[in-house]
């Protein structure tokens, strides 16, 4: 592997420190509590979303650019969750109180009552905490200077005519997701483009998001076993491979503390996900990209018994070396066939590729630019 240069691994520092702190930033300088918002999701009916309130401490003076950076990054490390805290959500006409759990995270859920603007696929969402003593139920004072933030809630169309559920770890992105230090350090000094994301993904799912007639939009949902702290990293790393950045809330929330340093256990975690999406986009099929590496074949074959009729195809990318393994997922393959779906083991993205555009998933354009992009050279 060639070393990047030191004007090279200098830019890369500090690209990584000013995104290191840009969350410590945006909550002001004055310190206090700030928000923390997740992209969400919903359909015509009824939408959700996550956030998490924090309580940092303030910085007074403005310092010159590294240093600046590196006491923010400080603050970031050192701030905590605020449990019991109150916050106002509104979206459109509709609002609601929520309060924080015992790590400061908090989720919403609303019944979308009132129509949503026509051909807005990103919906805004406004939030506001709530001081102490506050009437219940009650939003805030139309005009204060109570902490706020916003967020973006995706919502398809409602022509919209298939939906992707996609893993993350070794199916988009290379291992080491859920190593902060390692994803960091290809995000920012690495050239991100050739080292991180498999040959030709980017392509495949921009393709899949336009659907057969370039125009579709469609939900793209993805689930990772790691921490909400990577979250930002992840949507970094979507930015600059350019893949449709749909929401990437389904984390979890490792509970790492010094009394128990490991993470909680996410039994069965994915497929809890996939069913609760198949439950709010319920008239919609869906496809569902995965790896061989871990229990995705297993999952996806239990959720197509589940819900026969609901997936149109299973992508599974190969990332094993046992030859066992290849007659296990024949064996899945043999079973979901009887629900009209097809599971596909696939070496790489082109190969996703042409069996997505023979079943009209992708068009003609999108497959040409799958394979010119796996045609390049990882250097």
């Amino acid at each position: 592997m060639m070393l990047p240069t030191p004007r090279a691994l200098y830019r890369g520092l500090r690209k990584l420190l000013r995104f290191l702190a840009a969350p410590a930033r945006r909550g002001g300088r004055g310190g206090g509590r700030v928000i923390h918002t997740y992209r969400g999701y919903g359909s015509r009916s009824e939408c959700f979303l996550m956030g998490r309130v924090f309580l940092q401490p303030g910085l007074g003076l403005k310092l010159p650019g590294p240093v600046d950076d590196l006491v923010n990054i400080v603050r970031r490390t050192v701030r905590w969750g605020v449990r019991d805290q109150r916050v106002w959500v509104r979206v459109g006409r509709v609002e609601t109180e929520v309060v924080t759990d015992s790590d400061g995270y908090f989720s919403v859920h609303l019944d979308i009552e009132s129509q949503l603007p026509a051909g807005a696929f990103w919906q805004r969402a406004e939030l506001t905490l709530l001081p102490a003593g506050h009437p219940r139920g009650q939003p805030p004072p139309a005009s204060h200077s109570l902490p706020w933030a916003s967020a973006q809630i995706f919502i398809p169309a409602e022509e919209v005519d298939l939906g992707v559920i996609s893993d993350i770890d070794d199916t988009v992105i290379y291992t080491g997701v859920a190593s902060k230090l390692k994803m960091m350090y290809r995000l920012f000094v690495q050239k991100a483009r050739h080292r991180t994301a498999f040959p030709g993904v980017s392509a495949l799912y921009r393709g899949l998001f336009h659907g057969g007639d370039g125009q579709a939009r469609r939900p793209l949902l993805y689930v990772s076993r790691g921490p909400w702290s990577i979250y930002e990293m992840l949507g970094e790393f979507f930015h600059l491979q350019r893949i449709p950045y749909g929401p990437i809330l389904f984390l979890r929330e490792w509970g790492a503390t010094l009394q128990r340093p490991l993470p909680r256990r996410a039994k069965d975690h994915k497929a809890m996900l996939i069913r609760r999406m198949l439950a709010l986009y319920d008239q919609l099929p869906f496809i569902l990209i995965g790896d061989s590496g871990q229990q995705d074949p297993e999952v996806y074959a239990r959720i197509v018994a589940e819900h026969p009729g609901r997936i149109r195809a299973i992508y599974i990318r190969h990332v094993h070396s046992r030859p066992d393994r290849d007659t296990d997922i024949q064996t899945l393959a043999e079973q979901v066939a009887a629900s009209d779906c097809e599971m596909v083991l696939a070496e790489d993205s082109l190969a996703m590729a042409e069996h997505a555009f023979q079943r009209g998933f992708i068009s003609e354009q999108a497959l040409g630019e799958v394979r010119e992009e796996s045609r390049r050279t990882v250097t």
